[in-house]
């Protein structure tokens, strides 16, 4: 079958498509035909050894995905799955035509919802309902500083807080990104390249927001446009840079700067991470949340590497897939 392998560490552009042999699933586990799976950055560091989680070489890429059971998989006692089922999932080796994993790590996909939408769902709406909700408490009323709006995780954190009924600014680079920021529901975007701060203030009548959301590195100065008793949400780096808090500004204003770590949690505690998710799902019945796809959908995994590099240099708005399946299960490039 067709993988993307990683054999030695190295950023994905070095890398090719290979084939390999299907996954033999391990006592308990499912077989997965992969229809589509979600790109995450964390991918491009995985691949390059600089994630926190480091598997051995060899290794297939990839966690967020969804499928079918297969038509050969074993179907373990207590299984809920039958062959045949739509599943979105998480776990390493979504990057290939099959892949096998504990159903406890898998959840029906929708009626209302693509594979390429279901491939979006998995990491981006649990990390974001965690963060907010879990992590920040934010409630109906409280305004929530959203940056890197346009992005996957950005968007599904603009979604939820939305429907917990919180006042949003988002933040983005472009004035496409804003568009689709305030598409997605953003009460105000504001250029986060330019200066913001007197911004962000002003939209809050001078009081600042109550919630910060952060996945690009801007903790540093949003600590200076937060109100009192504020939660900074600590969820990555994409801008390349880990700040070093200064203490003084996190103690003036009484303020939580908490880390944000869906998949740990999935790993530590996956009976919270699926009433995470379930709650997710309650918000797409309700018409709250929807994924947004980014316009383009990387064909095959031929096109992965690119866009994984699209994602880095952040010319990826929404959420980035690849469509590995077409729906009526033939391959998407041959």
């Amino acid at each position: 079958m067709k993988a993307f392998q990683i054999k030695y560490h190295a950023h994905p552009r070095e890398h090719s498509v290979s084939h390999i042999a299907p996954p033999v699933p391990g006592p308990g586990q499912v077989l997965v035909d992969v229809y589509a799976a979600g790109l995450n950055f964390f991918d491009v560091l995985q691949a390059q050894n600089l994630y926190q989680h480091k598997p051995p070489l060899p290794f297939t890429l990839g966690v967020e995905f969804s499928g079918r059971i297969a038509s050969n998989s074993p179907i373990p006692p207590d299984c809920k799955f039958k062959r045949g089922d739509r599943v979105i999932g998480r776990g390493l080796g979504a990057y290939a035509e099959q892949t096998a994993v504990s159903p406890a790590n898998l959840l029906p996909l929708p009626d209302s919802m693509t594979y390429e939408q279901g491939a979006a769902f998995y990491v981006a709406y649990p990390t974001s309902y965690e963060a907010l909700v879990g992590r920040g408490r934010a409630k109906e009323g409280e305004w929530v500083l959203i940056h890197a709006a346009a992005g996957g995780v950005g968007i599904a954190a603009v979604q939820i807080a939305k429907g917990l009924g919180c006042k949003v600014i988002g933040t983005a680079s472009t004035e496409k990104k804003r568009a689709v920021a305030l598409a997605a529901g953003c009460d105000h975007v504001i250029d986060y390249t330019q200066p913001w701060q007197d911004k962000v203030k002003r939209l809050t009548g001078g009081r600042g927001v109550d919630v910060v959301y952060d996945p690009v590195g801007l903790l540093i100065p949003s600590l200076k446009v937060v109100n009192w008793n504020a939660r900074l949400l600590v969820v990555g780096f994409a801008g390349g840079s880990i700040e070093k808090v200064p203490a003084n500004l996190v103690l003036l204003k009484n303020v939580e700067v908490l880390g944000v770590r869906g998949g740990e949690t999935s790993v530590r505690n996956p009976a919270r991470y699926k009433r995470t998710i379930e709650a997710c799902f309650d918000m797409v019945a309700g018409g709250k949340v929807t994924p947004v796809l980014h316009e383009r959908v990387y064909e095959g995994l031929e096109e992965l590497a690119e866009g994984l590099g699209d994602l880095e240099n952040r010319r990826v708005f929404g959420k980035a897939v690849v469509r590995i399946r077409r729906e009526d299960g033939t391959p998407a490039r041959l």
